[in-house]
């Protein structure tokens, strides 16, 4: 038996090998864990940059309770932890000089690391995303429906697909996904491995967008919806959110999730109408380092 703690690794293999059950285990919880450790897998660990990608889990009693990883010069990623748990893995990481440039989790496990990083390193942490988790639970399409229909977006809507995508970006203040559009990687940006579906007028144009992952442990995200700021209030956005969702459900997905701005009530109170119960919130803290240090 392994000794209790913390086990850091740069072999993905190894990793998913000891650590695969527990990320299955709470799909919804656990969503984007899976899906980047996925396109991780198919895609190659050089998918987010050349240097090498951190994974971790933390052992007790020969069972993994929490999971850890951290893409080249991205922030630290982490399941859930209690904050004594926190304060010992920020120690730890801290110890091996590991630079975090933030840390992204639930509201809990996110704050409390980021007090111990500060504790332990002095770097000052202030939150510069937060989301609300959503899971589907009975889906109720919208009543009454936009009129139209949903269709899958094919190779001819690339074009309309990133220049959406584009300004999703904008709309919510995504620099990174922004800037490899902008650069010509499209294939690199999260956008990249996803699903996408229109919703279309009678006449055939298109009027709204939402995008899915892949299906990672019977778990779909919805990620992103979006509707032109012109076409917006006509019932687009729940039409073809309904449609993706339905799809998700009818591929055999189990959890179907997305996350949703906490500080928009349009979107959320849309999500819960078509059937989907908030899970927890998510927070995500920029580290800045104290007195030049680079952590």
């Amino acid at each position: 038996m392994r000794p209790d703690g913390w086990h850091l690794t740069e072999d993905i293999d190894d990793f998913l090998a000891r650590a695969g059950d527990f990320l299955r285990s709470r799909p919804a919880l656990h969503n984007t864990p899976l899906t980047v450790i996925e396109k991780l897998r198919t895609d190659g660990t050089d998918a987010y940059g050349p240097e090498a990608t951190l994974f971790g889990r933390l052992e007790s009693g020969g069972e993994v309770h929490a999971i850890l990883y951290r893409l080249p010069s991205r922030r630290l990623t982490l399941t859930a932890l209690s904050p004594e748990q926190a304060d010992t893995l920020a120690a730890h990481l801290a110890g091996l000089g590991h630079p975090l440039p933030g840390v992204l989790s639930d509201h809990n496990t996110a704050t409390a690391f980021a007090d111990a990083w500060q504790r332990h390193t002095g770097a000052v942490s202030e939150p510069d995303w937060r989301a609300r988790l959503y899971r589907l639970g009975t889906l109720t399409p919208p009543e009454p429906l936009a009129e139209g229909r949903g269709r899958v977006a094919g190779e001819q809507d690339h074009e309309q697909v990133v220049r959406w995508c584009r300004e999703f970006c904008v709309d919510v203040g995504e620099q990174p996904s922004l800037d490899l559009i902008g650069a010509g990687s499209w294939a690199d940006s999260r956008f990249g491995d996803r699903h996408f579906t229109f919703w279309e007028t009678p006449d055939g144009a298109p009027v709204s967008m939402a995008a899915t992952t892949s299906m990672v442990a019977d778990m779909v995200r919805v990620d992103p919806v979006y509707t032109p700021a012109h076409l917006r209030g006509r019932g687009y956005a729940g039409a073809v959110t309904a449609e993706v969702s339905r799809a998700a459900l009818t591929a055999g997905a189990t959890d179907v999730v997305l996350f949703a701005d906490p500080a928009n009530p349009t979107s959320n109170a849309l999500y819960q109408r078509i059937g989907y119960a908030p899970v927890t919130e998510f927070v995500a803290y920029k580290f800045s380092p104290a007195d030049g240090d680079t952590n």
